[in-house]
């Protein structure tokens, strides 16, 4: 097994690393295999027996497929399985909306449920007291958790620079209340009016139908509805819409918060984080389409500790690996350091960070990997 060592020797929180490259030509050194002898490194059994397991995951939407492949979600749950689990259960918004991308019981081989139960209104409520931010509505499901599993597919993202274990707790067990608040933090949306050619494309894209046209043809935002997720401003040809007084600092920091507060209600022990980095796109899989990845496949990351498995997560991300075909026609890269922040004009660390210093958690990462 591979070890490196990265930012310093004292205090390095364990990363496993499974990754997508094949030495030779058999099914027990591909990525499944590994990544089946990676959980068993976890020793899930001491955990899990006899426990609620969640799977927190993104099951995407419309037209995309480069969501995590169900034959790891699978794998995952059969694990947990045999290590005598007792309620397994995989969760995201909307359980319809994997089901065109095999996130079934049939398929996974347990429950798919919605974070907020049945009635999708099943939340718990925590203050946070940050800006727009007064309180977070954590979905009832993920909360009642005795043992939870942070399963994310890490990509690029237009509001936090990258989607990864962050975002999927901040933005995935909360509701579009609660994401509404966290996107307010970056600023409001602008309507110029003169670059606007009605051709309807962010009504269309929106998916909280908060945007329509008024009689004189004109944009109208219904902001009870919004979520601020900018999709409209990305998708607009003209650049009729646009965000205001950007605050992007602040909007990390209340991802980091929100994270931090649901975390809280688990012990160390209670939580695994793991990272999967294959099709890495430019933006989210919420926006319900796929483009080409950015960089080629890598593998999949797992640690005990959520900072460390986002630090690695990161670093195996190479500007020079950049696949041209991934960026869209006319996109440019910009100054700066990481692949991300050159796309996005973003520093995707900082939300990192930012949730080192609110619960411990290690900047600094042992990489051992699993072969």
């Amino acid at each position: 097994m591979k070890v490196e060592a990265k930012r310093g020797e004292r205090g390095v929180a364990e990363v496993l690393f499974a990754s997508v490259r094949v030495e030779r030509l058999e099914p027990e050194l591909t990525l499944p295999a590994k990544f089946e002898r990676m959980l068993k490194e976890f020793e899930l059994a001491k955990g899990v027996k006899g426990k609620q397991v969640g799977i927190k995951m993104h099951f995407g939407g419309g037209t995309g497929y480069t969501t995590i492949p169900p034959v790891f979600v699978r794998i995952l749950v059969e694990e947990l399985k045999k290590a005598g689990a007792g309620r397994i259960k995989v969760m995201d918004d909307n359980p319809a909306s994997g089901i065109a991308r095999g996130y079934t019981r049939e398929v996974l081989g347990c429950e798919v449920v919605s974070c907020f139960g049945a009635s999708g209104r099943y939340v718990y409520r925590e203050e946070i007291g940050y800006q727009t931010v007064d309180e977070a509505l954590f979905g009832g499901e993920a909360v009642d958790c005795e043992y939870f599993i942070d399963l994310a597919h890490v990509k690029g993202h237009g509001d936090c620079g990258f989607g990864g274990s962050i975002k999927n707790i901040a933005m995935g067990v909360v509701p579009g209340d609660t994401r509404g608040k966290l996107h307010r933090l970056e600023g409001g949306i602008v309507y110029d009016e003169g670059r606007c050619t009605r051709c309807g494309k962010c009504v269309k894209e929106c998916r909280n139908n908060a945007i329509s046209f008024t009689e004189g043809k004109r944009v109208e935002i219904f902001f009870h509805h919004c979520t601020y997720c900018q999709h409209c401003v990305l998708i607009c040809p003209e650049g009729a819409l646009r965000m205001e007084g950007r605050r992007y600092e602040d909007f990390v920091h209340g991802m980091a918060l929100v994270t931090d507060k649901f975390l809280e209600r688990f012990k160390a022990e209670q939580l695994l984080f793991i990272n999967v980095l294959l099709n890495i796109t430019i933006f989210c899989d919420c926006w319900g389409m796929s483009t080409a990845a950015l960089v080629p496949d890598i593998g999949i990351m797992a640690s005990r500790d959520i900072c460390a498995v986002e630090m690695a997560s990161l670093d195996a991300i190479k500007t020079e690996k950049l696949l041209v075909e991934g960026l869209p026609k006319g996109r440019e890269l910009r100054e700066g350091g990481h692949l991300f922040e050159r796309i996005h004009g973003k520093d995707p660390y900082l939300m990192v960070r930012r949730l080192s210093e609110l619960r411990g958690g290690s900047l600094e990462y042992r990489l051992r990997e699993i072969t």
